[in-house]
Parts: structure tokens; C-alpha cells; sequence
């Protein structure tokens, strides 16, 4: 019971933490923009509420994963570590959006994402150590920021002027 308490309460922390980032996101997308509209885009990029549709079950996997992971963690130095690794991967995650619409800045966001790659990568593999499924839950996540930086660094080669 004790176990399934401590998990509630950190869900409704990451929960919480997940929601302001996906905030953030939100209020910052600006797709109607003239100034995206203009952007040269591959053929490959989804449709505009296609995102919408992908980052919602992805923000809930990263909430379950940062509960599940926190919870399960053996010792307080392990959980404030995986801790400081969780919020500054939140952080480059919510910071891509004001980088790229906000500031119209693709390049930034360009490097803002790949540097959110390489957290991403070491979240799964600090997850995986704690608890297999908190790691395995970040998996799709991880797998669109790849796809996520593969749209933006064609972005940035299309729109050298930019």
C-alpha cells in the first residue's frame, strides 16, 4: 500500500512537472504564423494537429516513467540524481518551442533538440537501471525526438537565410 502511495503522489508530481513543460510548448507554437507558413518544410513532415495527437501520450509516458523510475529508485543519492537528470531533460524539452517559434530561431532549437538527445539517452539508460519499464517507457518518446531533429535539421538546411 505504502509502495502504491509514494507512486501516486510522485505521478502527481511528474504529472504536474510534465504539464507545465507541455504548457509552455503550447503557448509558444505559433504553426499559423506567417513566419512558419514561409519556412521551406520536407514533404515528410506531418500534418499540424498530428502533433498534438503524438505529444500527449508521450507526456503521459514521461510522467508514468519519472513516477515509476522515482518510486522504484533504491537510495536517496539514485533518486535525486535520476531527479536532476528528469528536470533538465524537461527542461531542454520545453525550451525547443520558445527557441524555435518564439525566438524563430531553427538553429538554436536545431541544437537545443540534439543536446535533448543526448539526455534523452542517458535518462533511458538511468531508467532502465532503476526500473525496466520506466526506461522502456521513454522509448517512443526518444524515438520522436530523433524524428523531431531529423525535421528540424531539414528545416535549417532548407532555410539557410533563416
Amino acid at each position: 500500500m505504502g509502495q502504491q502511495r509514494s507512486f501516486a503522489r510522485q505521478l502527481l508530481k511528474t504529472g504536474a512537472a510534465v504539464t507545465a513543460a507541455a504548457v509552455l510548448g503550447g503557448l509558444s507554437t505559433s504553426a499559423d504564423s506567417a513566419w512558419y507558413r514561409k519556412l521551406r518544410k520536407p514533404r515528410w513532415q506531418p500534418p499540424s494537429q498530428a502533433f498534438g495527437l503524438v505529444w500527449t501520450p508521450l507526456y503521459g509516458l514521461i510522467a508514468y516513467a519519472g513516477a515509476r523510475a522515482f518510486t522504484e529508485a533504491t537510495d536517496d543519492d539514485n533518486r535525486a540524481a535520476l531527479k536532476r537528470a528528469y528536470f533538465l531533460n524537461l527542461a531542454l524539452n520545453a525550451a525547443w518551442t520558445p527557441l524555435f517559434f518564439g525566438a524563430r530561431a531553427p538553429r538554436l532549437a536545431l541544437a537545443d533538440v540534439a543536446v535533448l538527445n543526448l539526455s534523452n539517452a542517458d535518462l533511458v539508460r538511468r531508467f532502465l537501471r532503476t526500473d525496466r519499464r520506466a526506461g522502456l517507457a521513454l522509448v517512443p518518446y526518444t524515438a520522436w525526438t530523433a524524428f523531431a531533429t531529423a525535421l528540424n535539421a531539414s528545416i535549417v538546411a532548407r532555410n539557410p537565410e533563416r
